[in-house]
């Protein structure tokens, strides 16, 4: 990853699923859990259209403001649970229906929750790491 560090990225990420009007916005900490991200950005859009549209501005804004594009994104079933895998950060916006279904949250109570401050969804800046 260039010029942004993975706690910044997963943070970018919540403000801008916030900026779409996602719900119940997470980040778990899975640094120290798994290897094959440090965290994981989860939230609720109240429909499928909605989901397309929180996966399509966070692909479009990261890629304007740091170059990165994902290296995947997989829609599960419906769309009703869209990943989008940035490697050092995984985006999970889910249905409400998807989202009772899959519980990630309890799969992963062991994980630490980043506090966010979702008032302020700021841009990063890219620096050199």
């Amino acid at each position: 990853m260039t010029g942004i560090s993975s706690e910044a990225l997963a943070r970018r990420i919540a403000a801008l699923a916030d900026s779409k009007k996602a719900e119940d916005i997470v980040v778990l900490d899975m640094r120290g859990l798994v290897a094959y991200t440090d965290f994981l950005a989860i939230c609720t859009a109240r429909n499928e259209r909605q989901a397309r549209a929180v996966v399509d501005e966070a692909r479009v804004q990261i890629k304007a403001e740091t170059g990165l594009v994902p290296s995947g994104s997989d829609r599960g079933g419906d769309a009703d649970w869209i990943i989008l895998d940035y490697l050092d950060c995984v985006l999970h916006v889910f249905t409400p229906e998807a989202r009772d279904r899959y519980q990630l949250e309890d799969l992963w109570r062991e994980a630490p929750r980043l506090e966010l401050d979702l008032e302020l969804p700021e841009a990063p800046s890219v620096a050199s790491a």
